[in-house]
């Protein structure tokens, strides 16, 4: 029981990294916000952003974990879902749900 666990995405602590990327991801619109009056983020808009950048990077890591051999794959999925959720929340490119 006492063996060295070296892989990060076995260790909890990998949360707390993600929790701060999301943090620093969404300073860019917020600084953005304070210079410019073409970003207009509402709480909202925050609030969203930081649930999905968030929630896929802890459920690629709740993936990685049970499927070890396909990770690079597993994130390049994970990546591609969050850009395409994140593009139909912002301008609806197949749908009208960010329109």
């Amino acid at each position: 029981m006492n063996e060295i666990k070296s892989d990060i995405f076995t260790q909890n602590r990998i949360f707390i990294w993600i929790a701060i990327a999301t943090a620093f991801i969404l300073l860019i619109p917020f600084t953005a916000m304070q210079f410019s009056s073409e970003v207009v983020w509402t709480l909202s808009d925050f609030i969203i952003a930081g649930v999905l950048l968030f929630g896929t990077g802890a459920l690629f890591v709740l993936t990685a974990r049970r499927i070890r051999k396909y990770r690079f794959a597993i994130g390049i999925l994970f990546l591609t879902a969050l850009l395409y959720v994140w593009a139909e929340l912002a301008v609806g490119i197949f749908t009208n749900v960010g329109s």
